[in-house]
């Protein structure tokens, strides 16, 4: 049997490689259209930060490490021009001139293009993309001699790149067309991501879009949409990607609304002896259930060794993507797994959305950082999705969520989970666990919530607690606001009972817990009462320009 791979980096080696373990005597060819086959693309940006010095180290195979190791046929510089399914061959380009290739299984492994905006200006020589080793080195080199930059685009690689080149001493400015940085996120979590790349001295415009890039006596300037412009020595372009699906189309392979590449759960197209994987293909979301490509590595490999083991006749069949993903920035990770609250919107999927910020490990052991997270959850108690933003034990949160989703557990299933604990690690009730508490106690009507969407209507219509102490009440609180703290209300209930006057009770504190333990005292005296999601912290987050009144407590 003879495979041809068209495409080499995660889906298309793993797919070669897998297919070498499976059968030592099929000829195995990779067609890699680039210089190199198999390289870290993930690692770019840390090449340009200086992270990863040596260029070298992105290259995890070559053609001689494979052949020797996996007995892979490898051409680089070898591009596919068109695919004759009736014959069963491929026509390539090639340093020597045009040849053609048969084959009896063909895998297409693509990948995706990087979208350029279509504006003056992209073209110069001082705008860049990320999406290569050779784009990566080159950047390297020339951030030297450079002061400033702009990045367009603040996804994952757009955030890396101008982390990259703060690192590097340049002045940065972030731009994004969405009104947020790190669109995935929900809001009031990506407002904690903008608040740090500020912190590092990064100029951040949301809301705006370039609309060209003009040249100066040193450098470039990036004109924007509200009329400014941004100079620049470094214009780096990370504003989307497009699947490279234009080979599957010509040859009438089918391709969805997005151009993506259709394939069944075993990585076949509509053609049986052609298989697809990776960023150019299109995938169903294991939430919402909505089809289109999601371009992340740890699918495109999943992918790849799939479709292999579907040419052997070995498939056991695709999971749906849950686009778990994790990026730093600076001294701050962000992470996300499931849908956002978002997407289930979009989708009409109904949900309750929980905010919390529990230590990473034990609050009695010294270091103890906040995780922010944030979680979402069916009528029934299944978890949907799931973000954390904070600078320790993102990653570990996250992973444990994304596997409780593959697995299809609800909130009772988190709250009983068994993780590890010492002080220097977590706590006994691991921040997961609370995820599952907070959500039994939903559902059971032990925890009724309120969500900085109430404000307005909390505002006119309730009386607003805030039970927080009278130091962090003095520093900023919200106008009109009782403020009796959590540990005085017993003795109190009369005074709130006298102002509210009939009229439900909306508590907070900084975070929830407190106002958590308010609200069942309340409930449980009678009050219509409801706990701030998040509390305070999330309410911040969400509405960043709130106006806080500052001085003594109402009672003082």
């Amino acid at each position: 049997m003879r495979i041809v791979v068209v495409g080499g980096v995660a889906g298309g080696m793993s797919a070669a490689a897998r297919a070498r373990r499976l059968d030592e005597s099929a000829e195995i060819i990779v067609l890699e259209k680039g210089a190199y086959v198999s390289f870290a693309n993930c690692g770019l940006p840390y090449h340009v930060s200086g992270e990863i010095a040596a260029a070298d180290s992105l290259l995890l195979h070559t053609p001689a490490t494979l052949r020797a190791s996996l007995n892979l046929d490898v051409r680089v510089n070898h591009e596919v021009t068109a695919i004759d399914r009736e014959g069963k061959r491929v026509a390539v380009a090639t340093p020597s001139g045009p040849t053609t290739i048969a084959y009896d299984a063909l895998v297409l492994s693509p990948g995706a293009t990087a979208f350029t905006p279509p504006i003056p200006g992209m073209n110069l020589p001082q705008v860049t993309q990320l999406r290569t080793v050779d784009d990566a080195t080159a950047l390297a080199a020339r951030v030297g001699s450079a002061e400033r930059a702009v990045v367009l685009g603040a996804g994952f690689i757009g955030l890396e790149a101008a982390e990259a080149l703060r690192e590097r001493g340049l002045e940065v400015t972030l731009v994004e067309l969405a009104p947020q940085v790190l669109p995935p996120l929900a809001p009031e979590m990506s407002a904690l991501v903008e608040r740090e790349l500020v912190a590092n001295g990064v100029t951040v415009r949301t809301g705006v879009a370039a609309q060209g890039v003009s040249e100066l006596d040193h450098g470039v300037s990036v004109t924007l949409s509200d009329g400014t412009s941004a100079p620049a020595d470094i214009v780096v372009v990370s504003v989307g990607v497009r699947p490279n699906s234009a080979l599957a189309a010509d040859a009438g392979l089918a391709l969805d609304e997005r151009g993506a590449i259709v394939v069944d759960h075993h990585q076949r197209t509509n053609d049986l002896a052609i298989w697809a994987v990776g960023d150019a293909t299109a995938v169903t979301h294991g939430v919402t259930g909505a089809v289109g490509p999601v371009p992340l590595a740890g699918p495109a490999n999943r992918q790849g060794r799939r479709a292999a083991d579907s040419i052997f006749d070995r498939a056991k069949g695709a999971e749906p993507v849950l686009g778990t993903a994790i990026v730093r920035v600076f001294s701050l990770t962000a992470a996300m797994t499931g849908a956002s609250p978002r997407q289930l919107d979009a989708a009409g999927i109904e949900h309750t959305t929980l905010h919390l910020h529990p230590g990473h490990h034990a609050g009695y052991f010294p270091g103890a950082s906040a995780v922010h997270m944030l979680a979402s959850f069916a009528p029934d108690g299944r978890l949907l999705g799931a973000q954390a933003v904070g600078t320790e034990g993102i990653d570990k949160r996250i992973d444990v969520l994304a596997t409780a989703l593959r697995a299809g557990m609800d909130a009772d299933d988190l709250a009983e989970l068994e993780l590890a604990y010492a002080p220097p690690y977590g706590s006994a009730k691991d921040p997961v666990n609370m995820v599952g508490f907070m959500m039994q106690n939903v559902m059971d009507g032990t925890l009724k919530l309120w969500h900085p969407a109430d404000l307005d209507w909390a505002r006119d219509n309730a009386l607003i607690l805030d039970v927080r102490s009278a130091a962090e009440f003095r520093s900023g609180h919200l106008a009109g606001a009782l403020h009796v703290p959590h540990v005085e209300l017993r003795e109190r209930l009369d005074e709130v009972r006298e102002a509210a006057m009939g009229r439900p009770v909306r508590v907070h504190c900084a975070s929830g817990f407190r106002s958590y333990l308010a609200h069942r005292v309340l409930a449980q005296e009678g009050f219509d009462s409801a706990n701030l999601s998040g509390g305070m912290m999330t309410l911040k987050a969400t509405i960043p320009d709130l106006d806080l009144v500052t001085g003594a407590p109402a009672y003082a």
